[in-house]
């Protein structure tokens, strides 16, 4: 009853929020949703108990109960990942397939270690401490693209197809490294015995993404085949979620990586699927129906998202939000680095144009947010989350709203790759 009482208040603002974006602020739907939330975020923060302290503290209680990190690692991201790759052209992946793995994995990796090195020597300047293997923990989560962001800004705005596909891939197969690299260095921050050798850790990532996307693999034939034996665009949007529902358990229960694993289905379903196994009117009916969860969804995410300001518990204007603001420089400039330096030996080719929606595109979300709630009381929590809130927030806001612009000045300048 308490979680369906929470989605049916999010739904209902949510709704609110898009019709008055709709009807008068006429930004993307996603930004605008966020934006209108944060507005009544800030003022409820500062006012609300003066203004309207039943409905603050109503609304407080609930985003304090409600499980983002379980809710959106468990059960939205998977949607949304099988939703947005149900649509993406494997033929397109297939072709930038060589700058897609190396930004997913090893861009992951040197933004991570550049994010964390840069943090350790800079927040002293501003008097404070964090320990090195906080910085890198803070590296992990805020370095991955954030899919459902991407895939859903990049929808409306006019980004070169082969940029698109590289920044769009990216963001949906670089979920395994990084979820490793946090799980590795938040059990490393725990002072719990674990085995940190390149064997074990390769191990790690080879079950959870190899893994995923053999698992994301078999349920996307095996559905196919199944939609290909009926003719009934009602029975085969079933299977699509039973794969979406069913195989995000499948998943946890072999330790693999549900993301990985519905990405794979998704792309699977959407172009062997669609081709080989569906009639035009079930192709129809299938397409739409995940366009309108993926909207659906996206609305409540960036929603909530929007609120998490509520969620800081002491929310510092002064110190912190300086070092939240260096924050948002130090990830842009290990996104710089992490796509700069693998282009000067993976052979593949960048120029400027291309190297500055990179590094731009590459917008962080409700991953990252997901992430950092799920580290355990500590006493460096608090300036965690609030450096990852304002970096998010940057990213979707700013750097969503100006994507379509910068691309339109770089597009002369880009040469497919």
């Amino acid at each position: 009853m308490e979680l369906y009482y929470s989605f049916s208040v999010l739904i209902v603002l949510a709704s609110v929020f898009a019709y008055i974006n709709l009807r008068f602020l006429k930004l993307p739907p996603t930004i605008g949703i966020m934006v209108m939330a944060i507005l009544v975020s800030i003022i409820l923060r500062f006012a609300g108990h003066w203004l309207f302290p039943i409905t603050t503290q109503k609304l407080l209680k609930l985003l304090t109960e409600f499980d983002f990190t379980g809710v959106l690692m468990g059960a939205m991201l998977n949607f949304l990942l099988f939703a947005g790759a149900i649509h993406v052209n494997f033929a397109d992946l297939k072709e930038h397939r060589l700058p897609i793995l190396t930004f997913s994995t090893i861009s992951v990796i040197i933004s991570t270690f550049i994010i964390g090195g840069v943090l350790f020597y800079g927040l002293p300047l501003f008097g404070l401490e964090l320990p090195f293997l906080y910085c890198l923990l803070f590296g992990s989560l805020i370095s991955p693209t954030d899919p459902i962001a991407v895939l859903g800004i990049l929808k409306k705005a006019n980004v070169p197809k082969s940029l698109e596909t590289k920044i769009a891939g990216e963001s949906l197969f670089n979920d395994g490294v990084a979820v490793v690299l946090f799980a590795v260095i938040l059990e490393l921050t725990q002072a719990t015995t674990i085995d940190i050798s390149l064997g074990s850790i390769s191990w790690l990532l080879a079950k959870e993404a190899l893994g995923g996307l053999l698992l994301g693999v078999l349920l996307g034939f095996t559905a196919s085949k199944a939609i290909k034996g009926i003719d009934d665009y009602i029975v085969s949007v079933l299977i699509t979620l039973s794969v979406v529902m069913g195989g995000y358990l499948i998943a946890q229960a072999t330790h693999t990586s549900g993301p990985l694993t519905m990405v794979a289905a998704g792309l699977i379903i959407g172009n062997y699927g669609k081709k080989a196994a569906m009639s035009d009117e079930t192709k129809d009916y299938l397409t739409k129906f995940w366009e309108l969860n993926d909207e659906i969804l996206n609305a409540i995410l960036f929603l909530f998202m929007g609120f998490e300001l509520l969620l800081i518990p002491d929310l510092k204007l002064n110190t912190y939000s300086v070092v939240s603001a260096m924050a948002i420089v130090v990830v842009l400039f290990a996104r710089f680095l992490s796509i700069w330096l693998p282009s000067l030996i993976v052979p593949f080719k960048l120029n400027k144009g291309s190297l500055t929606m990179l590094v731009w595109g590459g917008l962080r979300g409700g991953v990252s947010i997901a992430l950092v709630l799920a580290i355990g009381a500590n006493p460096y929590k608090d300036l965690l989350l609030q450096m990852t809130y304002f970096v998010v927030v940057f990213s979707i806001i700013f750097q969503g709203l100006t994507l379509g612009k910068m691309s339109g000045k770089v597009l002369n300048r880009v040469v497919s790759n």
